[in-house]
């Protein structure tokens, strides 16, 4: 019975009010899945692919609207307002013919019971198909035009002024589907030509030993082997971590913030032998951790904790080696998780610095000298990264950043920086420290 009702449920009114959690703060992590759950699963690549192209093209269609709309939308049709945004979007972004985007808007909006948004959804829309070239004109400024919010791009074309086009492509694209293939089962050699066999178009990443990017994105279930092991999900950047730490066997480890566990995973994959912990603070992430080490056979210990506040969960034993993923702005993922640039707020960035800055103190004194401690972010800005690093190296006396140069980042003098780049990695960025042994 129940999945009977879900399956009437209108996909775009689905996605309107999932769109319309977002607008009042609730992330599409969140949000989307219990949307999913409601619908057919035939249905759920056309719901994820309305929700994400929506938020990806937000701000541009945002101006729109404004020119199409007498006066705003109050804050509680949020969800009316999304209706809207779904219908410009599929007319201008989409392949879907102009007469089904506007006659399934109307009909989810009568979905919302508000009756007096019917004939406003439909006038908007009926607007815009007639009037697109010019409404595009309106779409001016320059942070409309690169989908971000205005201090985001102010950020951006501050800092890398030289990149800021390439940033925005990659930012605003979709981003490949990159596996990681478990090199202590299989070889990526061996994997490409299971991914051959299965008629799976593939190519070897260009920095990652152990990474493949798939031509098309595939459900994992069409992946040779994903439940035994042999392949995992993971962008191409995140994967540099491993070679990055320079683990030896017999290591003792941390990953701290290691939720959902793709790292932990991939430096156990890369090494024999690994006294390996991971450290997270939600114990729901956690479980994908545990999920992730038992689809993989692999062996961790699992602490629920905050890495700010080791006194609380530490054994008193230093690590020969510590990977801290931090706590960011996620600046560097936005095209994976595109909510970002609506709920993203300046004030987090100082906020996140300072939570950062401590997190890597106190990890700090849990790596034995001559230890090395591998420090990541999946932001782009300065604040988290580079500055960070700074910082910490001018009130640390025994640090050592000793990050190698690579030609898939910039050399910051603090650290690698990774910019998200089309058709290839995410952004991210990398400092390997030294703990200085003093006599």
């Amino acid at each position: 019975m129940g999945e009977r009702r879900a399956a009437k449920k209108p996909v775009r009114l689905l996605a309107a009010k999932v769109i319309a959690k977002v607008i009042n703060g609730e992330s599409l992590a969140t949000a989307l899945p219990v949307a999913e759950a409601d619908i057919e699963s035939r249905d759920q690549p056309l719901l994820r692919q309305l929700c994400y192209t929506t938020l990806r093209h937000w701000f541009s269609l945002n101006a729109v609207l404004d020119q199409l709309l007498s006066k705003p939308l109050k804050n509680k049709d949020a969800d009316v307002k999304a209706i809207m945004l779904l219908g410009l979007c599929q007319l201008f972004h989409t392949r879907i013919p102009a007469h089904a985007a506007i006659g399934e808007s109307v009909t989810a909006v009568k979905g919302l019971k508000k009756n007096w948004a019917n004939g406003l959804v439909n006038a908007v829309l009926r607007n815009a198909q007639r009037e697109e070239e010019t409404l595009r004109k309106f779409v001016s400024q320059p942070a409309a035009l690169s989908e971000m919010p205005d201090w985001l791009y102010g950020k951006l074309a501050k800092r890398w002024p030289e990149h800021l086009d390439s940033i925005i492509a990659g930012t605003n694209s979709q981003a490949p589907m990159t596996l990681r293939v478990n090199s202590s089962k299989v070889s990526c050699t061996e994997y490409m030509e299971k991914l051959q066999a299965a008629d799976i178009k593939a190519n070897y990443c260009q920095f990652s030993f152990h990474g493949i990017q798939l031509g098309e994105p595939t459900s994992v279930d069409n992946l040779p082997g994903f439940t035994d092991g042999l392949v995992s999900v993971q962008d191409e950047a995140a994967q540099l971590s491993a070679a990055m730490l320079e683990c030896k066997a017999g290591d003792r480890v941390l990953d701290a913030c290691a939720a959902p566990g793709g790292k932990t995973c991939h430096l156990l994959e890369s090494t024999e032998n690994l006294d390996m912990t991971a450290l997270d603070l939600e114990a729901k992430r956690l479980e994908r951790v545990e999920e992730n080490l038992e689809r993989l056979e692999l062996q961790a210990g699992v602490i629920q904790g905050d890495a700010s506040k080791p006194e609380e969960w530490w054994d008193k034993q230093q690590y020969d080696r510590i990977l801290l993923d931090a706590p960011c702005s996620a600046t560097g993922v936005i095209r994976r998780h595109p909510d970002i640039k609506l709920l993203r707020r300046p004030e987090d960035i100082t906020q996140l610095a300072e939570l950062q800055g401590k997190i890597l103190d106190a990890m700090w004194s849990l790596l034995k000298p001559g230890g090395t401690m591998v420090y990541a972010t999946c932001s782009i800005l300065p604040e988290e990264n580079s500055r960070q690093i700074d910082s910490f190296l001018a009130r640390t006396a025994n640090a050592v950043q000793d990050t190698p140069i690579s030609e898939c980042g910039i050399d910051t003098g603090f650290g690698l920086q990774l910019l998200p780049k089309a058709g290839s990695h995410d952004g991210f960025f990398y400092c390997r420290l030294r703990k200085e042994k003093i006599n």
